[in-house]
């Protein structure tokens, strides 16, 4: 399991000294950055566990830094080092988004304890995986988006091809919300069958149907207080549609075999990747429940819309497979960045998972890259095909996986031993998978 990494900004030598000093002592690696520029630079090329930066920069200081991070480096915990006695300072910090702050001259202890802090969170930002990384045009704007409709209560409509992140939209924007305290329930609206919808959406009661032997909490009631993602909503059948749409008008649900109906408190978040416009025309999916749910539309762009990104996202996915020392050759860049990617992030990700496996010395070239023949531009069923391989790849490991975890007992150390991963790849691929 890799060490965890800090980014130190300050121009004083004794300074960097003292702390990665301190850092080390705690099995923190540090790498140490002279301004603000450097620093900038640094966060947008790799991802750190925590940032320490100086008040004082010489081309900048550490407000302005935490202000951009916000954007660029979001799910990145920052604490800023000021001068003693200047609260005013501090608190502006902490209103701009930092973690927390340390005062001059530098009590260890009390350093240690916001690293410790800052770590807790840093793994927390980490497994929900709410970052959206990336400096392209098309991501700051749906950044931008996301901040703003956090805030408010309406249904949010996320479009986007397959692959793209829409459920990571979703959990960020539930997550940046007033109700991020609730739960977050995903459901795949594909996923269940059209006998067991009703049931599994509203839950039922004990004696309602053959086989339901006792009462059931259906996915609306689980969400109570917090957030619903219906994904892939555009595979609902109509009578569901009909279900739903009363749903969101009168905010009660009927379990199947209940007398009376229940109030539920709960934020109707949606995604697909067809055109739901159309859909309506055709009739396949209802008008009023279109204008419901679609009371805000946030388009997730493609990848091949924000190709500067490519090089920043393959670096962040490295890392979380446990492979940050694996670096990408010139050549693995190049072809990166020229690629079409029909199937999106999801694809990347799968590139990336192989081309770790396959490549030597610590280093992808550009043949360890599993490209489709022709992905220069956008043939109309490659979104099919990537999918189709990712679902028997994802098949594959899962069952590779679930054969080691009942080897070895559920334990996840002797697990990933037996599959030849760090605990943090098997970690990621537990995540990924769905693996209880």
């Amino acid at each position: 399991m890799s060490k965890p990494l800090a980014l130190v900004i300050d121009d004083e030598p004794d300074i960097c000294e003292l702390l990665a000093l301190t850092l080390g002592r705690m099995h923190v690696t540090t790498e140490v950055a002279g301004d603000v520029g450097s620093a900038k630079r640094k966060l947008s090329r790799g991802h750190f566990d925590i940032c320490l930066t100086d008040m004082r920069l010489p081309d900048g200081d550490g407000l302005e830094l935490v202000k951009w991070m916000q954007k660029n480096a979001a799910g990145v915990p920052v604490a800023v080092i000021t001068a003693h006695g200047n609260v005013e300072t501090a608190v502006q910090a902490l209103k701009l988004g930092a973690f927390d702050f340390i005062t001059k001259p530098i009590d260890l202890k009390v350093l240690r304890n916001i690293v410790e802090n800052a770590l807790k969170l840093a793994d927390e930002h980490d497994d929900k995986e709410t970052r959206l990384l990336g400096d392209s045009p098309a991501i700051e704007r749906l950044r931008e988006m996301v901040e703003k409709v956090a805030r408010s209560q309406a249904p949010v409509h996320i479009s986007g091809e397959s692959g793209t992140g829409k459920e990571l939209v979703a959990r960020l924007i539930h997550d940046s919300g007033p109700r991020s305290d609730g739960p977050f329930v995903p459901v795949n609206c594909g996923a269940i069958p059209a006998e067991l919808m009703e049931s599994e959406f509203f839950g039922h009661r004990k004696g309602s149907f053959t086989g339901a032997v006792s009462d059931k909490i259906g996915l609306l009631q689980s969400a109570a207080d917090g957030t619903l993602f219906l994904d892939e909503i555009a595979d609902l059948p109509l009578p569901m549609q009909v279900k739903l749409l009363r749903v969101i008008q009168e905010q009660t649900v009927r379990p199947v075999g209940a007398s009376r109906e229940e109030t539920v408190n709960v934020r109707i978040l949606s995604a697909t990747h067809r055109n739901l416009g159309t859909m309506v025309t055709s009739g396949s999916f209802r008008e009023d429940l279109y204008y419901r749910i679609n009371v805000i539309e946030l388009h997730v762009p493609a990848l091949r819309e924000r190709d500067d990104d490519i090089l920043l996202l393959a670096h962040h996915i490295l890392e979380r497979l446990g492979a940050s020392a694996t670096s990408l050759s010139p050549d693995a860049e190049r072809k990166l960045r020229q690629y079409h990617f029909p199937g999106n992030v999801r694809e990347l990700e799968n590139m990336l998972e192989r081309a770790v496996t396959l490549c030597s010395e610590g280093t992808i070239s550009a043949s360890d890259l599993a490209f489709q023949p022709g992905a220069t531009a956008e043939p109309a069923d490659s979104v099919k095909v990537t999918g189709g391989l990712g679902d028997q790849i994802d098949h594959v490991q899962r069952q590779a996986i679930v054969e080691a975890l009942e080897k070895t007992r559920y334990n996840k150390t002797a697990a990933a031993k037996l599959l030849g991963l760090t605990f943090r790849q098997l970690r990621y691929r537990i995540k990924k998978l769905g693996i209880e």
